[in-house]
This record gives structure tokens, C-alpha cells and sequence, in this order.
């Protein structure tokens, strides 16, 4: 791998309910790229997503061992403060859920609560990423009417605009651009392609064109485990493993 790794984990197990859904994970993912998650419905994906921000801490019945390091930092170490850590994380679910208030405030939302108050600076970062997130332009006459009335494809822009800017190190998505119609998909995809300059993301899909379409790496889970990983183009057309072929070919759904 040529690349600095910048989220490492090592002998990772999850259990939730006393079900072993994560099994003995070691995995390192490289900085400035974008990693795919792919895999059947419930082999724990999205699981393992979770762990990179400790989202698994809202779930009940769960207990995770080993460690995922992001950084030199192991975010589940004894005395690891998740607010900092989650800080660290933009996360872009499912479906898009903008704050009950305006596009502007929803961007200055995370600055305001990290101690930025002075308008000019809070203009600057809306400003920037309502741009880098390709928003700019179409909402730049009504910053300050509600979110809600912004298209889905648009306030899932906006819910990305607005985890940029708590500068984040690393963009995690989990499905999400399921709820898109196919030309809101595209800007996402594209945003994607573009902002690996700056982040590490890593992202949950169930859809293997779009794996191959925006991804350097490529991650298949099966059962709870990996069983192969490895740059986009050899895991999607030449794997190594039986069921990453079979997957691949779609006899396993």
C-alpha cells in the first residue's frame, strides 16, 4: 500500500446481543482516498462504519474489543474522549437530516458550538463550504430561509457542507446516496471524487457501479469478515477470493 494509512484497526471484534458480528477485523485505510464498503445486506458494514466514530456507543448490548486507530490516536483506549474523537468524523447517513432551521445556520452550526461567534468569520466558512459542496450558487440568495424546503439532493449537500465545516479529517457515508434520484447521486459522487483531495473517506454502498465508479479501494465483507481488499479495478475484476467472485458475478445477494 503506497499510501499513509490513516484509520488502522487491529483484532477488532463486535458483538451486539451477544451475536459476533464483526470477526477479528485488521484492516489499515489510506489517507486521501475513497475506501468502499461492499458486502450483503446485514454482513456488517455499517457496523463496521460505526466503529470508526464510535456511533456502536449509542447501541445497547454491545461490546467491542481490540482497536481502531485513527492517526496515532486509539479511539478506544480507556480515557479516549469521543466527543473530540467524533469531531474528527463527517458523517453522511441514509437520508439527509438538516437542523430545524436556516441553510446558513445549519453550516454555522458546528463553528458556533466549537467558539466561533464573529459574523465575518462564520461568513467566510458558510461561504466556503456551501461552495466546495457545489451549493453555493443555488442557495446563495436565500441563506436564511429554512433548510426543510431545500430538494432531498440538496440537504444532503447541506448535511455535508455542514460536517466540513467542524474541519473534520475524515468523510464517512453510509448509503447515502440511496435516497437520491440519479442526477443529486452524480453531484455526490462527484463532491466525493473531488474532496479525497483534502479527506480520507470511507463509504457503505450496496451498489457496485458506484463502487468502481468513485472508489480507490475496495473493502468486501461476508459473514462479518473481510475477505478481500485491495485497490478498485483487482477486487472488482480480477478477486482473489471464491466469494468475492461469486459476490462480484451476484449469486450472493
Amino acid at each position: 500500500m503506497t499510501q499513509h494509512p490513516l484509520i488502522s484497526v487491529k483484532d477488532l471484534n463486535v458483538h451486539i446481543d451477544g451475536h459476533h458480528i464483526l470477526k477479528n477485523i485488521n484492516i489499515s485505510i489510506p489517507d486521501k482516498s475513497v475506501t468502499s464498503i461492499i458486502g450483503p445486506s446485514g454482513c456488517g458494514k455499517t457496523t463496521l462504519l460505526k466503529t470508526f466514530n464510535r456511533l456502536l456507543d449509542d447501541t445497547a448490548n454491545v461490546t467491542v474489543s481490540g482497536s481502531v486507530l485513527v492517526g496515532d490516536e486509539d479511539i478506544y483506549a480507556p480515557h479516549a474522549e469521543v466527543t473530540h474523537i467524533r469531531k474528527k468524523m463527517g458523517l453522511l447517513s441514509q437520508r439527509p437530516y438538516p437542523l430545524p432551521m436556516s441553510i446558513y445556520d445549519n453550516v454555522a452550526y458546528g463553528p458556533r458550538i466549537h467558539g466561533i461567534r464573529k459574523k465575518s468569520e462564520l461568513d467566510v466558512i458558510v461561504e466556503k463550504q456551501l461552495k466546495d459542496t457545489s451549493l453555493w450558487n443555488e442557495v446563495k440568495d436565500r441563506l436564511h430561509t429554512p433548510a426543510a424546503k431545500l430538494s432531498i439532493g440538496q440537504q444532503q449537500r447541506l448535511c455535508l457542507a455542514r460536517g466540513l465545516a467542524v474541519k473534520p479529517e475524515i468523510i464517512l457515508g453510509d448509503e447515502s446516496t440511496s435516497a437520491l434520484d440519479p442526477i443529486s447521486t452524480h453531484k455526490i459522487e462527484d463532491l466525493f471524487v473531488r474532496l479525497k483531495e483534502q479527506y480520507t473517506i470511507v463509504l457503505v454502498t450496496h451498489i457496485l457501479r458506484q463502487a468502481r465508479r468513485i472508489s480507490d479501494y475496495i473493502i468486501f465483507v461476508y459473514m462479518g469478515e473481510i475477505i478481500e481488499f485491495g485497490p478498485t479495478e483487482e477486487v472488482l475484476l480480477y478477486p482473489k477470493e471464491e466469494l468475492t467472485k461469486q459476490y462480484v458475478k451476484g449469486f450472493i445477494s
